[in-house]
């Protein structure tokens, strides 16, 4: 992750100019970033976040001390992964996660090398280790929900808009990499795809 924070601020440094108020609007990362942060604090803040607290009040309930260390390690995992599919977004797709202001570029960089859905991995992952380290079964049960959610959007949405978008370059990605349980090594798209080096779909 702190290899495409440095990517963004490189990019920064060479294009002074980008942090001109006056220009900011006609400068497409600046516009992602923009976007992307604000996209960041609404969705997975209010998925990851608000729906977590308005369910448990954030109330620990005590669990066993390993519990709550892995939760621990969980968390900062998912926090970690979602915020390095973020920085790809703006400095690799050229736009943001939303819907209404897609990437120009087709995001298969960093962590999307190994799996295609790393942001709903990521929080998902955010909501099971706030649930371990609570103690409070019922985010278990709200992650589930979220899982069958976007497993739901993923398909019915997601896939089909992305292969309208990008054609054979995202069915060639989709191919090669899995949309869930991470392949072994990266994929290089100038390499052909290796089933045997692949998870389960």
């Amino acid at each position: 992750m702190g290899e495409q924070f440095a990517q963004l601020a490189a990019w920064l440094e060479e294009n002074p100019c980008a942090v001109d108020g006056s220009r900011l609007l006609g400068d497409p990362r600046l516009r992602a970033a923009a976007g992307s942060l604000l996209f960041l604090v609404v969705e997975p803040g209010v998925v990851a976040g608000v729906v977590p607290w308005a369910l448990t009040g954030w109330k620990v309930a005590h669990p066993p001390l390993i519990i709550a260390v892995v939760g621990y390690v969980i968390l900062v995992v998912g926090v970690a992964v979602l915020l390095h599919a973020f920085v790809r977004f703006v400095v690799e797709g050229v736009g943001t996660p939303a819907p209404v202001a897609p990437t120009r570029h087709l995001v298969i960089g960093g962590l999307y090398r190994y799996v295609r859905n790393p942001m709903y991995i990521a929080v998902a992952l955010t909501i099971l280790g706030q649930a371990m380290v609570l103690g409070r079964p019922v985010l278990l049960v709200y992650a589930l929900v979220f899982g069958v959610a976007v497993g739901s959007f993923v398909h019915l949405y997601e896939q089909p808009t992305l292969t309208s978008q990008f054609g054979a370059e995202y069915e060639a990605y989709r191919e090669a990499v899995p949309a869930w349980l991470p392949r072994r090594r990266p994929w290089r798209p100038d390499r052909p795809a290796s089933r045997s080096d692949d998870a389960a779909r």
